[in-house]
Formats: structure tokens, C-alpha cells, sequence
């Protein structure tokens, strides 16, 4: 099962609003963990890797869960340095009078968040979802780990 149908599963019964985007989609799925106090997970129970793969990958990738690096020691393609480097590529080549956001040559990854108002309100909803569905609040990880930029 994927988590993306688990998200609309959860927010096809969560959100009326949102309802219509996933009218077709729907797949009963058991409901998410109702944790909402990071210090009530635990870790313990979860497996010790991690393996990912995309089309146009030559080989599937699997990551230490508690380090996130491979076997020799280099991080995850899918880290949020490796998205963000992506993400900065692709920005590069928008004409800046097309850019949605306001920062044009964004810096920090965490700024970069920020700027893009669709994805926070979004997120916002996701959050309410949740909450209004009693599945507890989302557990956000510290603003430091997106206090990262590319440049040295």
C-alpha cells in the first residue's frame, strides 16, 4: 500500500472540502497512527532500512534508517539537500517573471518553504484534516534540520 492513498483515504473521510479531488480514488485503508507526541513513538519497532527506487534509476538504494546514508556512507537521494539541489535546478531555469514567490534566488531551504504559499495553505489543510478526523496533531521535526543552503 502507498502512502499517498493512504493520505487520500484519510483525507477523502477527513475533509469534506477536499472531497472532490479524490472522489474516484477511494480505497478503504486503516486509519493512521494517532500518534501526536513525537516521545510516544517508537523506533524500536520499525525496520533498520530503508529502500527506495524511481524510474530512471539504475539500482534501488537502500539507506541505513538510523544514519540515512547507504553503505558507504553517502546520503539518501531522496534527503531534503538531494530534493532541494533538484528543486534549485529546475527553479534556475524559470524566467523570473513566472516565479510564484517573491524570493528569486532563494538560499535557504527552509525560506524556500516559506516562499511557496501554495504548498504551506496545503499544508495547512492536511494539518486541520487530521485534527478534525481525530487523528491528532501532525509531529513537526525542528525548523534547524531545514536550516541548510547550497552554497559553502
Amino acid at each position: 500500500m502507498s502512502v499517498a492513498t493512504s493520505e487520500q483515504s484519510v483525507l477523502h473521510l477527513a475533509a469534506p472540502s477536499l472531497e472532490r479531488m479524490w472522489a474516484s480514488h477511494y480505497l478503504p485503508v486503516p486509519s493512521v497512527s494517532g500518534i501526536s507526541n513525537a516521545e510516544a513513538r517508537q523506533p524500536g519497532k520499525a525496520p533498520n532500512f530503508s529502500v527506495n527506487w524511481t524510474v530512471g534509476d539504475s539500482a534501488i538504494e537502500v539507506i541505513n534508517a538510523t544514519t540515512g546514508k547507504d553503505e558507504l556512507g553517502r546520503a539518501s537521494r531522496l534527503c531534503k539537500h538531494a530534493l532541494y539541489c533538484r528543486w534549485m535546478r529546475v527553479h534556475g531555469k524559470v524566467p523570473s517573471h513566472l516565479l510564484r514567490s517573491k524570493i528569486t534566488k532563494p538560499n535557504v531551504y527552509h525560506e524556500s518553504k516559506l516562499a511557496a504559499k501554495e504548498y504551506q495553505a496545503a499544508k495547512a489543510r492536511l494539518f486541520t484534516a487530521f485534527i478534525k478526523a481525530g487523528l491528532g496533531a501532525w509531529v513537526e521535526k525542528p525548523t534547524e534540520q531545514d536550516q541548510f543552503s547550497l552554497t559553502p
